[in-house]
């Protein structure tokens, strides 16, 4: 099932902070971002915490900055036919004033849903979702008309979704790189 995220409209104010996280913190992470809808009352029982601790590491965590917003995940099949293209984007020129206008170009356009700038053979991915093939071509022929710099694109369209993630992986977070090596060292002597 393909999902389009869509945040909330309300973006959390974010304070200057740098946390150091502990595992009910990371608890606490974990289950926000499989259900962002969770009563504080339900989550205070699956981290261990009484309410009003576990609140307050909430407010924490999204003061810090570490919780950006919160939304709903969509399954786009139910609601509007489409496609999913991903295309690579090289710009003629790799120079701050091309880029920046190309990130513009991107951020502005509603149906450019992601983009990574990448190392290799080419400058960025975008990921696009159209109606049609028809829109697609459309999309692309307004970017190259818009002058932004792109020199070349190319374009694999999505056949299947074979997996989506709702977040990052967790196992990223409070794990050195020395306490991953131990770890790796423990699994591969089985």
């Amino acid at each position: 099932m393909e999902r389009l995220e869509m945040s909330s409209v309300q973006v959390l104010p974010v304070e200057n902070v740098r946390l150091r996280l502990d595992r009910l913190d990371i608890k606490i992470l974990a289950a926000l971002q499989n259900d962002g809808r969770m009563s504080n009352l339900k989550l205070s029982e699956l981290v261990g915490l009484s309410p009003t601790p576990c609140l307050q590491r909430v407010r924490r965590l999204e003061n810090a900055g570490y919780i950006q917003a919160y939304g709903a995940t969509l399954d786009i099949r139910r609601i509007a036919s489409h496609i999913t293209v991903h295309t690579d984007v090289t710009l003629r020129k790799r120079t701050l004033e091309h880029t920046q206008q190309f990130e513009r170009y991107v951020r502005d356009e509603q149906f450019i849903v992601e983009c990574y700038l990448v190392s290799g053979g080419f400058d960025y991915v975008v990921k696009v979702v159209a109606r049609d093939v028809d829109h697609y071509r459309e999309i692309m022929d307004d970017m190259l008309a818009a002058g932004i710099g792109i020199e070349r694109f190319s374009s694999f369209i999505a056949l299947q979704q074979v997996k989506q993630s709702r977040g990052i992986p967790m196992g990223l977070i409070g794990v050195s790189s020395a306490e991953h090596d131990q770890r790796a060292r423990v699994i591969r002597r089985g």
